[in-house]
Protein backbone atom coordinates (compact mmCIF):
# COMPACT_ATOMS: atom_id res chain seq x y z
CA UNK A 1 0.00 0.00 0.00
CA UNK A 2 1.29 3.44 -0.91
CA UNK A 3 1.19 6.03 1.86
CA UNK A 4 2.03 9.72 1.79
CA UNK A 5 2.15 12.86 3.86
CA UNK A 6 3.24 16.46 3.49
CA UNK A 7 5.46 18.31 5.92
CA UNK A 8 6.78 21.83 6.25
CA UNK A 9 10.53 22.28 5.92
CA UNK A 10 12.96 25.21 5.61
CA UNK A 11 12.80 24.59 1.84
CA UNK A 12 9.01 24.68 1.69
CA UNK A 13 6.44 21.92 1.68
CA UNK A 14 7.80 18.40 1.15
CA UNK A 15 5.72 15.47 -0.02
CA UNK A 16 6.84 12.10 1.32
CA UNK A 17 5.70 8.92 -0.41
CA UNK A 18 6.35 5.43 0.85
CA UNK A 19 5.45 1.80 0.67
CA UNK A 20 3.88 0.39 3.84
CA UNK A 21 5.62 -2.85 4.81
CA UNK A 22 5.51 -5.16 7.80
CA UNK A 23 8.87 -3.71 8.89
CA UNK A 24 7.74 -0.08 8.53
CA UNK A 25 7.55 2.41 5.69
CA UNK A 26 10.07 2.23 2.87
CA UNK A 27 10.60 5.66 1.32
CA UNK A 28 9.74 5.95 -2.39
CA UNK A 29 9.87 9.69 -2.97
CA UNK A 30 10.63 13.05 -1.40
CA UNK A 31 9.60 16.02 -3.50
CA UNK A 32 9.52 19.77 -2.98
CA UNK A 33 6.50 21.89 -3.84
CA UNK A 34 7.47 24.37 -6.51
CA UNK A 35 10.09 22.00 -7.93
CA UNK A 36 9.81 18.61 -9.53
CA UNK A 37 7.03 17.22 -7.38
CA UNK A 38 5.06 14.02 -7.01
CA UNK A 39 1.34 14.05 -7.81
CA UNK A 40 -0.63 12.35 -5.05
CA UNK A 41 -2.74 9.55 -6.51
CA UNK A 42 -6.35 8.83 -5.46
CA UNK A 43 -5.52 5.33 -4.17
CA UNK A 44 -2.72 6.54 -1.87
CA UNK A 45 -3.44 6.71 1.86
CA UNK A 46 -2.56 9.79 3.90
CA UNK A 47 -0.64 8.56 6.95
CA UNK A 48 1.70 10.99 8.71
CA UNK A 49 2.49 8.47 11.46
CA UNK A 50 3.95 6.07 8.86
CA UNK A 51 6.72 8.62 8.24
CA UNK A 52 7.68 9.33 11.87
CA UNK A 53 11.27 8.13 11.37
CA UNK A 54 11.68 10.00 8.08
CA UNK A 55 10.28 13.20 9.58
CA UNK A 56 12.51 12.90 12.64
CA UNK A 57 15.63 12.39 10.50
CA UNK A 58 14.73 15.27 8.17
CA UNK A 59 14.18 17.55 11.19
CA UNK A 60 17.58 16.55 12.57
CA UNK A 61 19.19 17.17 9.17
CA UNK A 62 17.67 20.65 8.88
CA UNK A 63 18.80 21.45 12.45
CA UNK A 64 22.34 20.44 11.44
CA UNK A 65 22.56 17.46 13.82
CA UNK A 66 22.25 14.65 11.24
CA UNK A 67 24.84 14.13 8.52
CA UNK A 68 23.46 10.96 6.91
CA UNK A 69 20.12 9.22 6.69
CA UNK A 70 19.35 5.73 7.89
CA UNK A 71 16.18 4.87 6.00
CA UNK A 72 14.75 1.99 4.03
CA UNK A 73 14.03 2.80 0.39
CA UNK A 74 11.54 1.39 -2.10
CA UNK A 75 13.04 3.06 -5.14
CA UNK A 76 13.06 1.43 -8.55
CA UNK A 77 15.61 2.07 -11.24
CA UNK A 78 17.84 0.41 -13.79
CA UNK A 79 21.16 -1.12 -12.74
CA UNK A 80 22.93 1.99 -14.09
CA UNK A 81 20.69 4.35 -12.10
CA UNK A 82 21.17 2.30 -8.93
CA UNK A 83 24.96 2.55 -9.37
CA UNK A 84 24.73 6.32 -9.81
CA UNK A 85 22.41 6.62 -6.81
CA UNK A 86 24.82 4.59 -4.68
CA UNK A 87 27.60 6.96 -5.74
CA UNK A 88 25.39 9.86 -4.61
CA UNK A 89 24.90 8.19 -1.24
CA UNK A 90 28.68 7.92 -0.94
CA UNK A 91 29.31 11.69 -1.26
CA UNK A 92 30.10 12.76 2.30
CA UNK A 93 28.09 15.41 4.10
CA UNK A 94 29.65 18.82 3.57
CA UNK A 95 31.42 17.77 0.37
CA UNK A 96 30.59 18.03 -3.31
CA UNK A 97 31.46 16.01 -6.39
CA UNK A 98 31.29 16.73 -10.10
CA UNK A 99 29.40 14.73 -12.69
CA UNK A 100 32.74 13.55 -14.05
CA UNK A 101 33.87 12.37 -10.63
CA UNK A 102 30.63 10.42 -10.20
CA UNK A 103 31.04 8.84 -13.64
CA UNK A 104 34.58 7.78 -12.73
CA UNK A 105 33.43 6.35 -9.39
CA UNK A 106 30.99 4.01 -11.13
CA UNK A 107 33.41 3.14 -13.93
CA UNK A 108 31.43 4.92 -16.63
CA UNK A 109 33.28 6.48 -19.57
CA UNK A 110 33.48 10.25 -19.93
CA UNK A 111 31.00 9.93 -22.81
CA UNK A 112 28.39 8.78 -20.25
CA UNK A 113 28.21 12.15 -18.46
CA UNK A 114 24.75 12.90 -19.87
CA UNK A 115 23.51 9.50 -18.72
CA UNK A 116 24.97 10.12 -15.27
CA UNK A 117 23.23 13.50 -15.20
CA UNK A 118 19.94 11.92 -16.26
CA UNK A 119 20.23 9.30 -13.51
CA UNK A 120 20.92 12.02 -10.95
CA UNK A 121 17.92 13.96 -12.25
CA UNK A 122 15.76 10.85 -11.86
CA UNK A 123 16.62 10.57 -8.14
CA UNK A 124 13.17 10.33 -6.51
CA UNK A 125 14.29 10.93 -2.91
CA UNK A 126 15.53 14.51 -2.86
CA UNK A 127 17.54 15.67 0.14
CA UNK A 128 17.97 12.19 1.67
CA UNK A 129 19.85 10.94 -1.39
CA UNK A 130 22.14 13.94 -1.80
CA UNK A 131 21.95 14.82 -5.49
CA UNK A 132 22.28 18.44 -4.33
CA UNK A 133 25.97 17.68 -3.67
CA UNK A 134 26.72 17.31 -7.39
CA UNK A 135 28.11 20.41 -9.07
CA UNK A 136 29.51 21.36 -12.46
CA UNK A 137 33.16 20.78 -13.35
CA UNK A 138 33.76 24.54 -13.01
CA UNK A 139 32.30 24.57 -9.48
CA UNK A 140 29.02 26.18 -10.48
CA UNK A 141 25.68 24.94 -9.24
CA UNK A 142 23.86 22.98 -11.91
CA UNK A 143 20.35 21.56 -12.19
CA UNK A 144 18.36 20.46 -9.17
CA UNK A 145 14.77 19.24 -9.18
CA UNK A 146 14.01 21.53 -6.22
CA UNK A 147 15.54 24.57 -7.92
CA UNK A 148 19.03 26.03 -7.72
CA UNK A 149 18.19 28.35 -4.82
CA UNK A 150 17.19 25.35 -2.70
CA UNK A 151 20.32 23.49 -3.80
CA UNK A 152 22.42 26.45 -2.66
CA UNK A 153 20.60 26.49 0.70
CA UNK A 154 21.21 22.76 1.23
CA UNK A 155 24.91 23.16 0.47
CA UNK A 156 25.11 26.16 2.83
CA UNK A 157 23.40 24.09 5.55
CA UNK A 158 26.11 21.47 5.06
CA UNK A 159 28.82 24.16 4.90
CA UNK A 160 29.74 22.89 1.44
CA UNK A 161 28.89 26.07 -0.49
Amino acid sequence: MTVYTTITSPLGELTLVGEARATGTALRAVSITGGKSVAVQPDWVADRAAFATVIEQLDEYFRGTRTHFELEYAVEGSEFRRRVWQALDDIPYGRTATYGELAARIGAPRAALRAVGAAIGANPVLIVRPCHRVIGADGRLTGYAGGLERKRRLLELEHAA
